[in-house]
């Protein structure tokens, strides 16, 4: 299929379609395509503007460029505001794929824990628990060097 432009409008985004072997050419930081699997269809997005901008550096996502790179995705937690972010960057879709709930993006084990498509434990947005165990560590550090 026909590559596509930037400047593709959300709507026109959706319908076009493309096969694997259509984003596997877009691999470099130059031309950086990936395919992320969201509600049962793999969407293609051209995230080429975004390398600079991105918080782990642009060597991860093109490690994963030009191949379906959901688990990758998904494995790293990221926040609902950077998977609000990606949406601007959806160029289509892979050809034949249908939308379906059975596999939402956090799915949840039985115990009620949210899961990743790989099926590991989602820990994105559960840091405030951590955040105070580190602080509380920090303060007996401080209050041990100072007074002992």
């Amino acid at each position: 299929m026909a590559e596509a432009s930037n400047a593709t409008p959300k709507a026109t985004a959706a319908a076009r379609e493309f096969s694997l072997d259509d984003v596997a050419p877009h691999n470099s930081a130059d031309d950086c395509w990936m395919v992320l699997r969201q509600g049962g269809i793999r969407r293609v997005y051209d995230v080429t503007r975004f390398l600079d901008d991105h918080p782990g550096g642009p060597e991860i996502m093109v490690d994963v460029a030009g191949r379906d790179a959901t688990d990758e995705f998904e494995d790293i937690g990221h926040s609902n505001d950077a998977r609000a972010q990606l949406q601007q960057f959806a160029i289509g879709q892979i050809e034949g794929d249908v939308a379906h709930e059975a596999a939402p993006a956090t799915a949840r084990k039985s115990g009620g824990q949210p899961v990743t498509a790989s099926g590991r434990q989602d820990i994105s947005g559960q840091n405030g628990p951590l955040f105070a165990v580190l602080v509380a560590a920090a303060a007996v550090a401080v209050v041990y060097y100072k007074y002992w």
